[in-house]
């Protein structure tokens, strides 16, 4: 002790007696034993009566030495336990564990016995006063004062204001958020006092009222942001306009009660004290009808809440839908301020974070599919101008992004069936394909590269595709359903083709030939006899191309036992091989084969057979008609016409096959072979005449391998030009055939030869230039040919058109045309064309005024001379001339005509009268037969135009040009549909001017001339139907049309592209100019082109009365094409009351014959890929008869015993639905809107959903997986998406049945998502149902006041099935009205123990923010050194501990505490005292290896052995540790005094180590640390600092030392003061 504690202990003794000196252990140190006196552990003070004061012998003599407790101190409970010679055996008996758990159970049992109780909860509300508005401000003023602690306003809160003003009152009196929530929660527990002891009493509820005053307030001060409402027009009246936030005074103060009100709303949201929903739902709803001024606000405040919106779909959809059309608002305005620009910017953020968290709310299809193209640019952030090279979080954003946005757009195009696959047509489809291909063969066409047979299949036999297809292609070829007699030659070449490339396979041939046979054996087709001639021409000329083995055939008939296969038999009806073998022709055969071949059909005892006498007959026909071939001197005296020569050969015209081909290529041939090498010695007409001849009976009976080995023949040996140019015709006019057959080049290289060797005797034939080039058609001649004839043709043009700088001019009249006419000489017309040729042949136009001119004097004939025959000769002397006019000029004369037929020539036309229009006729036919005129420019200029005018007439039928009408159609007559010509009626018909008019005809059934003629026929139709026209006329034009429409010509070339049918038709409708009242014969003149039907039908007839042909795939196209024209026509006539009805019930029959069993479904779909165009009310029609379909299928009742389940109605009505589903997606693409009938959406909904429900049931009664169940569940969910595909009205019982299908949905969506029903698939497809049925619900909901929940699942999150996978178990809850749980909450659900001790979880916990109050705490209470007893627990906060079987176990967890509350107490110290607590602690307060090592790695070294200590450390305070502050959880204050009298062992386990020099992380430039306090007061008048939970104070004495945590000592025993010596140095 110093000098002046000495000095003072004096005075002090002087005026009171001192105590006696009672020794205390440190304050923090706990007693030995809760009970008993038993003193403190390491705590050993002198005391009178100690047995070291014992003077007795032993202590005298030995000193004094304290007995072990136990024998050996190194002993454990082992050696305590067990003997030591039986210690090995019984330590590991079952006894000895049982023993020692049994002690261990009773020390807890006992600890627990003596535990106190936790007391009851004691927590109050503060109660509501009424106080005066002076008290209540100054209260407020209390509440708003930071200084002022709440645990003295605590006890009551005033009693007034509510709702909107109590938040003005806190704004305006400024209180801080966290006091302001305190008052505001206890204002809300005394609102709900009196409610909480009801039975339904629901604690959120009050939290949904304050929601909505909340928002309420928010929505007030919102609404005071409004715009200037915009000027009407028409009123002069001047506006202003002063906004809340224009003046910077009301802006300020409407900025800060805005700004406090949004600092209430956070912890108000946080903790619950607003409901999450409903103002989620509110912020939603504000979103979509807030104005731009106040989206900028609102949208901020989305963004900070809209973590917990995408957690519901509920409310994400319609927030995305506000978003849209909030940018869709500000994207129309010109001018975007910086605001709007970054609430632009905002509002795409919202959209992007909406479709990365949840893309579910986008799967919406009628949204999407209106705003599409606009929200994909927005979603997609391609133009993230902020990325950078290396950040992969934005680009790992722009994939899922991206990823997302193309999941969306497939679900919604799957739900509104857009981009559906193309539906594999099987037998059907391919086959009308390949008969398109079929028929788009033309003389056009390169054969190689026609891929009929496709590659997949290629080089394989055995496949039944192939076999398909070959069966396509023999019918093909042979029926009479298809046109052109180069079908057999395109088959033979294609299957020829194929078979090149299976050539070296030795199975191939094998293989081909019993498909073949098995075709020939099986077919229909081939067994009608019609077909007789045509199947035998094709296996004719399949054994020709070494294709199919006549041998073979035979052996097989007879290996198999073919009956009837003999004439000789006498049976009834023979076998159809023995009409195969009769009429399949053998152009090389050998004589072991037609000797076999005789015996099998007339014997082997036949001498002669119909066969020779039949060729006999044959001949002499043939004999006849061509005598100079056979050695005839002279030809027939005149040409027989067509007609008298197929009757003179009737019967080598309707010989079998096998006769036909054996007489020509046998003996015709060779014999004209022959006469064609010495032809040159005959007269060039007699010539002329016999290969006409020939070629007429080679082509009239199909046999073309024959005309074109004659045809080359003849080209090769003939040196007369105008064979040539009759070769060139046939070659010309059969141009599809010779291309189907693959000869184009054989003809090409004739052609080419032929012109060489002209051109080496220096003649140019121009025909036989123009068809070198047509057959080429640049592939046959190499580029050396090709040049040289370009060169020739050049060449010959320059010498017809010298060039010239001085083009000549020809006059207008030229008066020696008008001569010819009377100059009979026969070369006076080639004089003339000589003599006008040299004089004006530099001159552009002298073609053009020649033909002028000739018409002109054309014009005289009839007034020359009354004679008829003398006019015909004039004609035919003009003709001449304008036919050497025609080789005088380049390009010929054809396009002069063209151009004056169509120009000025037109006056001259409607001028001519009835004799001089006969006289043009035979100059125009001859011109026409003999290449100078086209049949297309004849029609293009005469024809047409005629048409036309009738067409377009009004007015009185006199002014029409009769005479002008009538002789065109007698030229369109006798150019294009009659067989025989006559080019004047002086003068016989020619059979070789008729092959020349039939050659000439052939353009205008090809491309390009064939859309033109067809375009006209919808003209014919108005004419008949013009009632201005007289009956003669428009009997005329409906005979020409009807016999053009027939002709197999006219027909080949429209099969060949139906569109270009299909366009001609629609045309005039397009176009406005044909009335409704000419609908219905415009169908059925398109019927008389694509059927074989008679026409006088009308449209119902035309759409039901259909025959089997019709529906085959042979005329399936052109019946497509009809039902398309129809259906549009039907379309047009329900869009007029007058014919309205009649459509409506002709759709209805053709409707019922389509959805129902009338037709395969093959058929029906390619018929609906026909009707994908239709529109309007035909297209609801259609739906709505299609709709009706389906329901009838699944509405039928059930009979006994039949097999109609519901997984047939299922397939049927699926068959349905691909129709209607590939009708429906163009209309869907092109966004039409169709009205259906709302009673056929209602039926079929009710139908799918009582389907449901069975299949409901059918899935709760079994537990294994049902494919067809699933297949049937996935079926209606794509039915019920087609039909929510369709806007319309709604009804409520249809509102009802659509609630009850969501319902339905959601179940079975949980029956699917896990189990032994899981299915990814029939899942995913389903959720996306019940998207689409929710939203629509939603749209057509009449609610005022629309809640987002409400036609969403009402399940809970606890009541799903355990198992789900992750994101289904996410989608799930999207759908859930339940938000996630407040933070306070979540995870915590009540549990007690069942009877058998087990734990058992019951439901969540439901958030009490309203009763739950914060814990105010209480102030300090003075305490002496130490407690009479351990504090009582206290339960006196709103949630009581009995909510979690809270129970005291005498423990106490100490914790960490790096940094005292005091901060005038070193770190160092705190430290210290805590390695000083943690000695005594048990295991609840034990600390990890890193913990430890902080604590004691900063600590000095003991004081004792510190090299640094000073003097003031001795004494009593040199074993002060110092004050130490305690962590403010555990302990007010504690005293780090030691025992004074302690041992120096003990001393020093109660000091802690001394700290290192080194700072603790993250304690920055904190005071430093020091090992002792050198201002240590005495003990009497030491201060020790202590730490308090929310201030500091110092303590006097140590008796003011209070540990409020752990076990706290017993109060110190009262004694004789026993003061410990001093240490010495």
């Amino acid at each position: 002790m110093t000098k002046n504690n000495t000095k003072r202990d004096k005075d002090s003794q002087g005026d009171h007696p001192l105590p006696i000196y009672e020794c205390h252990p440190p304050a923090w140190v706990p007693s030995t034993h809760r009970v008993a006196d038993v003193g403190y552990p390491g705590f050993d003070p002198p005391h009178p009566g100690q047995e070291e004061d014992v003077l007795s012998d032993v202590n005298i003599k030995a000193g004094f030495s304290q007995a072990p407790y136990v024998q050996s101190e190194h002993a454990g409970a082992v050696e305590s336990r067990f003997p030591q010679e039986s210690k090995r055996s019984q330590l590991f008996d079952d006894d000895s564990v049982t023993v020692l758990e049994t002690i261990m159970h009773e020390v807890f049992c006992r600890r627990s016995q003596y535990a106190p109780v936790v007391p009851a909860s004691t927590f109050k509300i503060p109660s509501r006063v009424t106080l005066n508005d002076t008290r209540r401000q100054s209260w407020f003023a209390d509440l708003a004062n930071p200084d002022v602690p709440l645990h003295k306003l605590g006890k009551s809160v005033p009693h007034g204001a509510k709702g909107h003003d109590l938040l003005d009152l806190l704004q305006t009196n400024n209180v801080a958020i966290p006091r302001a929530i305190w008052f505001l929660r206890v204002f809300g527990a005394n609102e709900t006092a009196g409610l909480r002891n009801k039975p339904n009493f629901n604690p959120t509820q009050y939290s949904i009222d304050w929601t909505n005053v909340v928002t309420g307030y928010i929505r007030k001060q919102l609404a005071e942001i409004a715009l200037p409402s915009a000027p009407r027009p028409g009123l002069n009246i001047k506006q202003t306009f002063k906004g809340v936030l224009s003046d910077s005074e009301s802006r300020e103060r409407w900025v800060s009660r805005f700004n406090y009100c949004l600092q209430l709303l956070r912890p108000f949201y946080a903790e619950g004290l607003v409901d999450r929903r409903t103002f989620l739902t509110w912020l939603v709803q504000q979103m979509s009808g807030c104005n731009l001024a106040q989206v900028g606000f609102v949208a901020h405040l989305a963004d900070q809440y809209l973590d917990d919106m995408l957690s519901s779909r509920a409310l994400s959809k319609p927030f995305v839908d506000a978003c849209i059309a909030k940018l869709t608002e500000v994207g129309e305005l010109t001018f975007l301020p910086d605001q709007l620009t970054r609430l632009d910017a905002l509002l795409k953020l919202l959209l992007q974070r909406v479709c990365l968290t949840l893309p579910d709310a986008f799967v919406s299809p009628h949204t999407w599919a209106n705003n599409a193209s606009f929200v994909v640019p927005i979603l997609s952030n391609d133009n993230n101008s902020n990325s950078t090279p290396g950040d992969t979080r934005t680009r790992e954003t722009q994939r899922v992004l991206h990823h997302n946005i193309s999941d969306i757009q497939r679900r919604t195009d799957a739900m509104l069936f857009r981009n559906l696959p193309p539906r594999v047509l099987e037998r059907l489809g391919s086959m009308v394909v390949d008969i398109q291909i079929l028929n788009s063969i033309s003389s056009t066409t390169d054969m190689s590269t026609v891929e009929f047979f496709s590659c997949t299949v290629t080089d394989n036999y055995s496949t039944s595709t192939f076999y398909n297809k070959l069966d396509t292609l023999l019918t093909w070829s042979v029926t009479p359903l298809q046109f052109g007699p180069h079908r057999t030659y395109a088959a033979v070449f294609l299957l020829s083709q194929y078979r090149q490339r299976t050539a070296r396979r030795e199975v191939s041939l094998s293989a081909l030939q019993d498909y073949l046979f098995d075709w020939l054996d099986t077919s229909e087709v081939a067994a009608e006899s019609g077909n007789l001639r045509s199947v035998s021409a094709l296996f004719g000329k399949l054994v020709k191309d070494g294709l199919f083995d006549y041998a073979s055939y035979l052996q097989r008939l007879v290996a198999r036992g073919e009956e009837s296969l003999s004439y000789a038999q006498p049976t009834v009806s023979g076998s159809k091989h023995r009409e195969f073998l009769r009429w399949i022709p053998l152009h090389r055969t050998t004589s072991s084969l037609s000797h076999q071949r005789k015996v099998i059909l007339y014997g082997a005892r036949a001498r002669e057979t119909p066969e020779d006498i039949c060729e006999r007959a044959m001949r002499r026909e043939v004999r006849t008609v061509i005598p100079l071939v056979f050695g005839g001197s002279t030809a027939l005296l005149s040409p027989p016409p067509i007609s008298a020569l197929r009757e003179s050969c009737s019967t080598t015209i309707q010989a079998p096959r096998f006769e036909q081909v054996k007489m020509f290529k046998q003996w015709l041939l060779p014999n004209y072979n022959k006469f064609a090498a010495v032809s040159d010695a005959y007269d060039e007409s007699a010539v002329l005449q016999t290969y006409s001849i020939v070629a007429e009976l080679l082509s009239y009976t199909n046999c073309y391998g024959s005309l074109l080995e004659l045809s080359l023949s003849v080209l090769s040996q003939t040196s007369n030009p105008q064979i040539i140019e009759v070769v060139g015709e046939v070659f010309h006019r059969f141009a599809t055939v010779w291309t189907s057959m693959g000869c184009t080049g054989a003809i090409t290289t004739a052609l080419y030869s032929a012109h060489v060797g002209w051109k080496n005797r220096g003649m140019r034939v121009r025909s036989l230039l123009a068809l070198l080039i047509q057959v080429d058609a640049g592939r046959h001649l190499n580029e050396s040919e090709r040049a040289q004839i370009s060169a020739d043709i050049s060449s010959f043009t320059h010498a017809l058109a010298p060039d010239t700088t001085d083009p000549g001019h020809v006059p207008e009249h030229l008066p020696e045309i008008l001569l010819l006419a009377d100059d009979p000489k026969l070369d006076a017309p080639s004089i003339l064309a000589n003599g006008l040729w040299y004089k004006y042949r530099t001159a552009l136009d002298w073609g053009w005024k020649v033909w002028d001119n000739t018409i002109a004097s054309m014009r005289q004939v009839p007034l020359m001379t009354p004679d008829i025959n003398k006019r015909h000769a004039i004609a035919l002397r003009y003709a001449q001339f304008l036919l050497h006019i025609d080789q005088h000029l380049p390009a010929g004369i054809d396009d002069h005509v063209l151009q004056w037929s169509l120009g000025t020539g037109k006056g001259e036309i409607l001028a001519l009268t009835a004799d001089a229009w006969d006289v043009c006729s035979v100059v125009l036919l001859f011109l026409s037969a003999h290449g100078a005129l086209s049949t297309t420019s004849l029609l293009r200029g005469l024809v047409y135009p005629a048409w036309h005018i009738c067409a377009n007439a009004t007015g009185h039928s006199a002014q029409l040009p009769s005479i002008f009408v009538q002789s065109a159609n007698g030229l369109f007559d006798r150019l294009i549909l009659h067989e025989e010509i006559q080019i004047s009626s002086t003068a016989p018909s020619s059979l070789l001017d008729t092959h020349r008019i039939h050659s000439r005809r052939q353009n205008v059934f090809r491309e390009p001339h064939f859309p033109q003629l067809a375009e006209e026929m919808p003209t014919l139709l108005l004419i008949e139907c013009n009632e201005i026209i007289p009956s003669e006329l428009r009997t005329m034009a409906k005979d020409l049309r009807i016999r053009t429409c027939e002709s197999r010509e006219f027909r080949q070339a429209a099969y060949r592209d139906l569109d270009v049918i299909r366009k001609a038709f629609e045309r005039p409708i397009q176009s406005g100019s044909i009335g409704e009242a000419l609908f219905e014969p415009l169908v059925n003149a398109l019927k008389v082109i694509l059927s074989d039907s008679s026409e006088g039908t009308d449209v119902n007839a035309f759409l039901t009365g259909r025959s089997p042909s019709e529906l085959s795939p042979w005329r399936l196209a052109a019946t497509a094409v009809q039902l398309q024209f129809g259906l549009r026509q039907l379309g047009r006539a329900m869009a007029h009351d007058a014919t309205k009805q009649a459509a409506s019930a002709s759709l209805d029959k053709m409707t019922s014959m389509l959805f129902h069993h009338s037709m395969a479904s093959d058929e029906a779909y390619f018929i609906a890929q026909t009707a994908r165009d239709i529109d309007g009310p035909v297209a609801e029609k259609f739906f709505n008869n299609g709709f009706k379909s389906i329901v009838d299928i699944f509405a039928r009742t059930l009979l006994p015993g039949s097999r109609d389940t519901l997984f047939d109605r299922v397939d049927r009505a699926g068959e349905l639905l691909r129709v209607l589903s590939h009708v429906a997606e163009p209309l869907r693409t092109k966004g039409v809107v169709l009205q259906l009938d709302p009673l056929v959406q209602e039926r079929l909904i009710k139908v799918i959903l009582e389907t449901l429900i069975t299949i409901e049931t059918m899935l709760s009664k079994s537990t294994n997986t049902s494919h067809e169940v699933k297949r049937c569940t996935i079926f209606l969910g794509r039915l019920l998406q087609f039909n929510l595909g369709f806007n319309g009205p709604w009804s409520t019982s249809c509102m009802e049945i659509h609630e009850g299908l969501m319902a339905v949905l959601f179940r079975l969506l949980l029956v699917y998502v896990t189990g032994a029903h899981f299915d990814p698939v029939a899942f995913s497809l389903l959720l996306d149902t019940l998207y689409f049925v929710i939203d629509e619900l939603n749209s057509h909901s009449k609610s005022g006041t629309p809640d987002p929940f409400r036609f969403y699942p009402k399940h809970l999150e606890s009541e799903l099935p355990p198992g789900i996978p992750a994101e289904f178990y996410a989608q799930l809850c999207s759908l859930l009205p339940q938000l996630p749980p407040n933070d306070v909450v979540k995870g915590l659900v009540h549990a007690y123990r069942d009877p058998s001790g087990q734990l058992t979880y019951s439901t969540s916990v439901q958030n009490r923010p309203w009763e739950w109050i914060e814990n105010l705490g209480e102030p300090p209470v003075e305490t002496g050194l130490r407690p009479a007893a351990d504090p009582a627990i206290k339960n006196a906060t709103s949630l009581s501990l009995e909510f979690f079987a809270a129970r005291p176990t005498g423990d106490h967890i100490l914790r960490t505490s790096v940094r005292g509350p005091n901060e005038d107490v070193p770190d160092l110290e705190n430290m210290r005292l805590e390695g000083d607590l943690r000695t005594f602690e048990d295991g609840l307060s034990a600390e990890t290896v890193y913990t430890r090592d902080w604590r004691e790695t900063r600590l000095e070294a003991h004081r004792d052995i510190h090299a640094g200590v000073t003097e003031n450390t001795s004494g009593d305070g040199s074993d002060d540790l110092g004050a130490l502050a305690i962590p403010p959880a555990q302990i007010h204050s504690v005293s780090r005094r030691p025992s004074p009298a302690s041992s120096v062992r003990s001393r020093e386990s109660a000091r802690g180590s001394s700290a290192s020099l080194r700072l603790s992380p993250g304690m920055g430039a904190k005071a430093p640390l020091s090992a002792v306090s050198e201002t240590m007061e005495d003990v009497e008048a030491g201060i020790a600092e202590v730490g308090v939970i929310g201030h500091k104070r110092k303590a006097e004495t140590d008796d003011e030392v209070e540990i409020i945590e752990g076990p706290i000592p017993e109060k110190a025993r009262k004694g004789k003061t026993v003061k410990p010596r001093p240490r010495r140095k």
